[in-house]
């Protein structure tokens, strides 16, 4: 066989093993990827639209240029509202980073310890919690504990729990996953756990700590506990594929509004929201950026350092199969490709 035919096989092959990884990939997604990139976060947040998400927001923050407020879809289809880029928004995990500030302050008062574990702070839980006399706070800060998650109970997202001994009781006396700090897995039993463990610490709701401590200072007046301390009418609709109905109503922690979210990854990033000794603290436990997912609700937030820009986007559209979600990440992509070719033209 000549070099010649080699090459020729060899390209065949790759055009056949690409043809056939795009057979499996939703075309959609392939189309998001490989359309030209539109000039302005506006046009593409429009395009995401296009692609099938009820409404989208986006706020950027980029140093030295104003705010960017950019919204697109409905804040309510049923009633034809449209997306406001202030709308309150429902940011599920990325509340995880709050909390993990709200313990870096504790630890850094000396009122929790990074080291204790949960048999020290919840005795109750010893011999229904596997090895609960070696997962840290630390580990759970860090998704290290290896307890089971217990949104991932069979149809959990049907039924969803209420309350903290309702999604505890779906993890009691369950084999963990793997033994403490000897693998990483992404688990809201850690953070259910502690939120527990600060709300003992302080003998109140640790949202209070968080209200107080962070949200007050950074004057974060548009970011909330829960539904309860809003007006309903201020809150994006969010939807699910399948599901007949707006799911704005349904409980799922947290709310902010894009640009409150944008302000505290700024501070986040930049050291602003620590006091001194707290960022190195932080800083050997948790991470910097977040996303989240609950249904009707996808929210990223990021910070990217080459552009000095914190963007954040909202998507009201999920899907149970989380082709949305891949989608969301394609978009995101686009809309920092964006600035990057913004920046370098000016």
């Amino acid at each position: 066989m000549t070099k010649k035919s080699t090459k020729t096989i060899i390209r065949v092959l790759l055009f056949l093993g690409t043809a056939i990884s795009l057979y499996f990939v939703p075309w959609l997604l392939v189309k998001a990827w490989i359309l030209p990139l539109p000039d302005t976060v506006q046009e593409q947040a429009d395009e995401a639209i296009t692609h099938g998400f009820d409404g989208m927001i986006v706020y950027i923050d980029q140093t030295g240029k104003s705010p960017q407020y950019v919204a697109s879809g409905w804040h309510n289809k049923a009633t034809k509202t449209p997306a406001n880029p202030h709308d309150l928004f429902k940011i599920a995990s990325i509340s995880k980073l709050y909390d993990a500030v709200a313990v870096t302050k504790l630890v850094n008062d000396g009122r929790l310890s990074l080291d204790k574990t949960i048999a020290d702070y919840l005795p109750e839980l010893v011999g229904r919690i596997e090895y609960a006399d070696k997962i840290t706070l630390r580990l759970m800060i860090q998704h290290r504990s290896g307890m089971p998650n217990f949104t991932d109970t069979y149809n959990f997202w049907a039924n969803p729990t209420q309350s903290y001994e309702e999604s505890l009781a779906l993890i009691l006396d369950q084999p963990a996953n793997f033994k403490p700090d000897e693998d990483y897995e992404y688990c809201n039993t850690n953070y259910l756990l502690i939120n527990k463990i600060m709300d003992d610490a302080l003998g109140y709701n640790n949202f209070q700590f968080i209200k107080e401590e962070i949200l007050e200072p950074l004057q974060l007046n548009n970011t909330y506990g829960s539904l309860s301390e809003v007006n309903i009418d201020d809150v994006m609709s969010g939807y699910h594929v399948g599901h007949p109905h707006d799911l704005k109503t349904d409980e799922h922690g947290m709310l902010a509004t894009a640009e409150d979210v944008g302000t505290f990854i700024r501070a986040l990033n930049n050291g602003s929201v620590f006091e001194p000794g707290e960022q190195d603290i932080y800083s050997s436990i948790y991470e910097y950026e977040h996303a989240g997912w609950v249904p009707g609700y996808q929210s990223f937030a990021k910070y990217h350092k080459d552009l000095d820009a914190v963007t954040v986007a909202f998507y009201s559209t999920t899907d149970s199969k989380l082709y949305n979600w891949n989608l969301s990440e394609i978009i995101n992509k686009r809309i920092v490709k964006i600035l990057r070719e913004n920046t370098e033209q000016n």
